[in-house]
């Protein structure tokens, strides 16, 4: 029963993984790019902040800060 279970996680895994990537044409992209994920100015520095924590890394800023958002 367990043996059964397993293969049969392992394969809807399998097939999720084949279904899930697509190629997209270069004239698709725009179409679907979201627009909160264009680069644009940061208005404060709590948007400073949230960028630096969601890129993953900061520097050369006056603050001490890690990737991670633990200050």
């Amino acid at each position: 029963m367990v043996l059964r279970i397993t293969r049969l996680v392992c394969l809807l895994g399998l097939l999720h993984g084949l279904v899930a990537c697509t190629h997209v044409a270069p004239y698709e992209r725009g179409r679907l790019a979201h627009p909160t994920m264009a680069v644009g100015p940061v208005s404060g520095p709590g948007e400073s902040h949230m960028q630096a924590v969601h890129e993953g890394a900061t520097g050369g800023s006056a603050s001490a800060e890690g990737g991670c958002g633990c200050n």
